[in-house]
């Protein structure tokens, strides 16, 4: 089956010329006249791309998706294509739509919608997007149905068996394979696009976010029908918005484009490091702005069935090494690589050090517009050979995320300033995770497990000291208790044991007194 997968691939590539990427370099020119034959080159490079990764299936139309938004990597006419994968993929009949929703329902659509749009407003690899209308408590309400595509899971299946075996190669053959560990890498995708077949998932992923962004200042997430959804349909309240890439409707409603920049960077760092739970899909279909309704101007998010999430530790090590990037602390970045473990222990953290810097120095406190992120990456991927830094994979997700977030960031606002943007926030979540408001959180997130030991303290303090006296003199475990402990010590143990029960109480007191009258 790989095999066939691996024929298929190559042949799409022939088909639609794609080699002829490869052959604008000056080591394959000799070859040019031998394969470029026939028409294969007749029509615009970018839409035969397009069209390639659309025959090809749906993990390479995300990494169509990705590149789409680095307009700083890619020639505009490849990304003015590749920008057409992001909700524009060739739909499938109506008809396999409504045999999807028969079949969820077990009942006629009429009886389930009360509108249903057999045109689909957007097309994607996976799933694709209806407009229709519920009712729920006896008032009419908009939504939006996402049916997921029929036959999608062999396709993924394939290309991810296809993905494995390509990693065992490069772990094999590659001097860098044990470093890179691509099939980790490929692990971590393969888990994410399973879950993306599972419209329930995604459903709980949209209440999540919806919750964690409750008060609405910043982001709003659609309302989820929990009663219409099965696990390849998924029904949410419909947004009355734009994507984030419609700059020409965004400044005719009179959007503010610059507060957008400033606030798509909080709402990511808010996100990674508050939550440690990320939309990890942010290409520019699935970022919107609100253009109606007492939310206009505010991020809209949609398609939420790939998400990242951290553990507190990757949260820490990550908020460190941003934060000391963010203060040209080259050497701290270089220490919490080699606490991390993310290079090997005999590491000179003074030659790391002069490495960071040479890559960072050049660009710091520069704008967007004049950052080369193509030569950023280039440098920064000689140093982690060079020092042999192990690819993250629990981390390639907010990779690939970044990337998203700053190919946005310079559609939106090229002259936005990243680092004194997100400098406050993290020096913020960093003081409210070690500082002294850390410690109360973590108090009151321990206190209802102290509520419950703090009783039995005494008791259990009264027991380990018999229990030592016991192990010290063996011939007095017959005795009774006030004959083994002297009335001095005695005093002090119930001295000790009455100023722990007061500290205790005082500390229980003191974090649930506040929270009485919130």
């Amino acid at each position: 089956m790989k095999v066939f997968r691996a024929l298929k691939i190559f042949a799409v590539v022939w088909r639609y010329g794609i080699d002829e990427f490869l052959l604008a370099s000056k080591r394959f020119s000799l070859l040019r006249p031998v394969l470029s034959l026939g028409n294969r080159y007749a029509s615009p490079r970018g839409e035969r791309l397009r069209l390639a990764l659309e025959t090809l299936g749906p993990i390479f139309v995300k990494f169509g998706q990705v590149l789409s938004t680095r307009r700083d990597l890619i020639p505009p006419d490849i990304a003015d294509e590749l920008a057409k994968l992001q909700d524009r993929v060739a739909p499938f009949p109506s008809a396999e739509v409504e045999k999807i929703l028969i079949d969820a329902y077990k009942k006629p659509l009429d009886q389930v919608f009360t509108k249903f749009d057999r045109v689909p407003v957007a097309s994607a690899s996976v799933a694709q997007v209806h407009f229709g209308e519920i009712t729920v408590k006896g008032e009419p309400v908009e939504v939006a149905i996402k049916v997921l595509r029929p036959g999608i899971l062999p396709v993924i299946e394939n290309d991810i068996s296809l993905l494995y075996m390509l990693g065992g190669w490069v772990e094999k053959f590659s001097a860098d394979g044990r470093r890179l560990k691509p099939r980790e890498v490929v692990g971590e995708f393969d888990k994410h696009l399973h879950d993306e077949l599972d419209l329930m998932r995604e459903a709980a992923n949209c209440s999540q976010l919806g919750r964690n962004f409750a008060d609405k200042r910043l982001l709003i997430l659609p309302d989820v029908y929990w009663d219409w959804c099965h696990i390849n349909v998924m029904v949410m309240e419909r947004m009355h918005s734009v994507p984030i890439s419609s700059m020409d409707r965004l400044h005719a409603e009179g959007i503010d484009i610059k507060k957008l920049s400033r606030e798509g960077v909080e709402i990511f760092f808010t996100q990674v490091f508050r939550d440690g739970f990320f939309h990890a899909d942010m290409h520019p279909g699935n970022v919107q702005v609100a253009i109606a309704g007492p939310h206009k101007g505010k991020y809209v998010s949609l398609d939420f069935g790939i998400v990242g999430t951290l553990s507190d530790i990757d949260k820490h090590y990550l908020a460190q090494n941003f934060l000391a990037f963010f203060n040209r602390d080259y050497k701290r970045v270089a220490q919490v690589h080699v606490d991390s473990g993310w290079v090997p222990a005999g590491t000179r953290v003074d030659e790391l050090e002069a490495a960071v810097r040479s890559v960072c120095e050049p660009i710091f406190g520069k704008p967007l517009a004049e950052i080369s992120f193509g030569l950023v990456l280039m440098r920064l991927f000689q140093v982690s050979r060079r020092f042999n830094v192990e690819i993250q994979p629990q981390l390639v997700l907010l990779q690939k995320t970044l990337l998203n977030i700053e190919g946005l960031g310079r559609q939106l606002d090229d002259r936005l300033d990243l680092w004194d943007t997100a400098k406050p926030f993290l020096e913020r979540w960093m003081n409210e995770q070690i500082g002294w408001r850390g410690w109360i959180e973590t108090l009151k997130d321990e206190a209802p497990q102290w509520a419950k030991i703090a009783p039995q303290v005494p008791r259990l303090l009264h027991s380990a000291l018999v229990a030592q006296s016991n192990l010290q003199n063996p011939a007095a475990q017959k005795e009774p208790v006030s004959k083994i402990i002297s009335p001095k010590i005695g005093f002090f143990t119930n001295l000790w044991l009455a100023l722990i029960a007061l500290a205790l109480l005082g500390i229980l007191f003191t974090l649930w007194v506040p929270l009485l009258f919130d």
